[in-house]
């Protein structure tokens, strides 16, 4: 199961951290963490590092929850700090988890900015965000991506089967560190195809139920009339 990690329960304020460097520091910068520890919430972060900090590889539970998306969030930045995010989406399985340390999908020809692919030759960091509104969970992995362009095999080997898309690229996405939010303030939302399947299943066991009356009351007017 992946574990996430809400806001700590506030400790006194706490003297910074040692030299000790840890996987969350991708995102834990100095003036970070010394925001931390004025508002309150620094000790207990101290305490998750020490515990072992965030995920550096990609675990058989979060390899799982990659496989399940529709959606993810690509966020990137130039060589001007600009950020830029870029959704991108397919079936499940168009996020493919190829080792413990490559996320990899097929960019699909679209509207031809290669914003995305501009800033990855510039500044190769990058940030994916997912998010599953149906069970309130989101995972925030940070790392670096490049573009893979003419691998007509990987192209192949990434491309959803009978997904209506034109392939044109390939990212893959080396990760450095992930970590799991908790639901806070998450809107739970559902797939129109999961509604629908529900919906179907319901109006099924419906007509089975209004099947099975309309026998029961042929049987009691039977035996009202034997």
């Amino acid at each position: 199961m992946i574990t996430p990690v809400c806001r700590p329960t506030d400790f006194e304020k706490d003297a910074m951290d040692s030299a000790t460097s840890y996987a969350s520091d991708i995102a834990f910068t100095d003036t970070v963490k010394a925001l931390q520890a004025r508002k309150g919430s620094r000790r207990g972060y101290a305490r998750m590092e020490q515990d072992g900090s965030w995920d550096t590889a990609i675990t058989p539970d979060l390899a799982a929850f990659v496989a399940t998306q529709t959606s993810v969030f690509l966020a990137t930045a130039n060589a001007e700090d600009q950020p830029y995010i870029q959704h991108r989406g397919g079936p499940p399985g168009f996020l493919r988890v190829l080792d413990e340390r490559t996320i990899a999908f097929v960019d699909y020809a679209g509207n031809r900015q290669y914003i995305t692919s501009g800033n990855l030759l510039d500044n190769p960091k990058a940030f994916l965000f997912l998010i599953d509104y149906a069970h309130r969970r989101r995972i925030k992995i940070w790392g670096t991506a490049r573009v893979i362009e003419g691998d007509e095999a990987l192209l192949g080997q990434l491309m959803p089967e009978d997904y209506k898309a034109r392939p044109e690229q390939v990212v893959l996405f080396t990760v450095s560190a992930w970590d799991a939010n908790c639901p806070q303030h998450i809107p739970q939302r559902f797939e129109a195809a999961d509604v629908a399947a529900a919906l179907a299943g319901r109006d099924t066991r419906i007509a089975e139920l209004e099947a099975e009356i309309s026998q029961l009351k042929l049987l009691v007017q039977s035996l009202q009339h034997s």
